[in-house]
C-alpha cells in the first residue's frame, strides 16, 4: 500500500499514476510519464500540467526546454542506498529553478525524509510501514547539524555549521 505524504499530511485522492503492467490511470487521474516519454510527449505537443518519472540514471539536464510545461517531478528511489535522486531534486531545483511538487518514490525511509525536504522534495509516496506510521504520528527525524547549501532555507535562516564567522 502505497500513501502520499507532505509536510501538511497525508493526502487523500492524489490524482497522480504511475502506469505498469498492473495499474493504468483512470478517467480522472493525471499520468507521471516515463522520462524518455515525457521528453517525447513534450516535444511532439504543447501539453501543460504533466508528470515525470525520473530514475537515477536519467540527465535531468534534459528537462530544461520543457520545464515549464511540468506539474510533477517524481523522483524513483529504487534502493535505499542510492542517493542519486537527492541530486536530481537539488538540481531540479537551483539549476532549472522547478517551482512544482518534487515526488520521492520508491524505497523512501524515515530517516531520509528530513534530507529529502531540504533538497527540495515537497511530497513523498511511502510503503515502508514503519515510516507511514512515523508519519501519521509527526515524528519526524530532526537535522542537528548540516554542511551544505540546499532547496529549503535552514530554521533561523541560512547557515552552515562547519562555517565560522569573524567578527570585523
Amino acid at each position: 500500500m502505497t500513501k502520499i505524504w507532505n509536510e501538511s499530511g497525508f493526502v487523500e485522492n492524489d490524482p497522480w499514476v504511475i502506469e505498469t503492467e498492473e495499474v493504468k490511470a483512470e478517467d480522472d487521474q493525471q499520468t507521471i510519464l516515463p522520462f524518455d516519454a515525457f521528453i517525447a510527449r513534450a516535444q511532439e505537443s504543447n501539453d501543460v500540467g504533466l508528470g515525470v518519472l525520473i530514475t537515477p540514471a536519467d540527465d535531468v539536464e534534459k528537462l530544461h526546454p520543457f520545464i515549464d510545461r511540468l506539474a510533477l517531478a517524481a523522483i524513483s528511489f529504487p534502493a535505499y542506498n542510492d542517493g542519486r535522486g537527492f541530486s536530481h531534486a537539488s538540481l531540479l531545483r537551483s539549476r532549472l529553478n522547478f517551482q512544482g511538487e518534487v515526488r520521492a518514490v520508491g524505497d523512501v525511509l524515515i530517516d531520509q525524509v528530513p534530507l529529502m525536504l531540504r533538497t527540495g522534495f515537497t511530497s513523498f509516496a511511502v510503503t515502508n510501514e514503519t515510516a507511514i506510521r512515523r508519519l501519521s504520528e509527526n515524528r519526524l527525524p530532526g537535522i542537528d547539524v548540516y554542511y551544505q547549501p540546499t532547496a529549503k532555507a535552514a530554521p533561523g535562516g541560512e547557515a552552515y555549521s562547519w562555517r565560522r564567522r569573524v567578527a570585523s
